[in-house]
């Protein structure tokens, strides 16, 4: 099972702003440069979304998970990165994206979940925020894959880890 945590984030380490803003993101949106997301998108299988990214798609026009089968965890519900590996796994599914936050990312972290990182790294400093990893986690080494630099300024780093 491949868990992929795919996610923008400022020059110093932040995916969103102290209430959860990404209005920051906005200046490289709609540039014509997708940054490689329909690819991406095309190529997993389902999504993994902490509560509050749940939320915030809310807040959107249109579901942007349209077509894939998606988890969302909350502290409430009894979801754990493990067993949600292992439903996915009996249904069949291949490769899912760890879309965020912070807090489900580190959980995943902790138990050894992530298999790649797909990192951009947007310059702008936001100074306080969401961490891109919110919450402890060991050690791990990870090996470049790639890195990617756009005419706007964002570098996309692809890692897998090293297990």
């Amino acid at each position: 099972m491949e868990i992929i945590y795919y996610v923008a984030a400022s020059l110093d380490g932040l995916i969103a702003t102290p209430n959860g803003g990404i209005d920051w993101l906005q200046p490289y949106e709609g540039t014509g440069e997708d940054y490689g997301y329909a690819g991406f998108y095309a190529s997993i299988e389902a999504v993994l979304l902490g509560r509050a990214t749940y939320e915030k798609c809310l807040e959107f026009p249109e579901w942007p998970y349209a077509g894939k089968p998606y988890w969302v965890f909350s502290r409430g519900n009894g979801n754990t990165p493990a067993s949600v590996v292992a439903e996915m796994k009996a249904r069949g599914l291949r490769r899912a994206w760890l879309a965020g936050g912070g807090k489900l990312a580190a959980a995943f972290r902790a138990e050894g979940l992530i298999t790649e990182h797909l990192i951009s790294i947007v310059p702008v400093l936001l100074g306080a925020g969401i961490p891109l990893f919110d919450g402890p986690g060991p050690t791990q080494p990870l090996r470049l894959l790639s890195s990617r630099a756009y005419a706007s300024g964002i570098v996309q780093l692809r890692y897998e880890t090293v297990l």
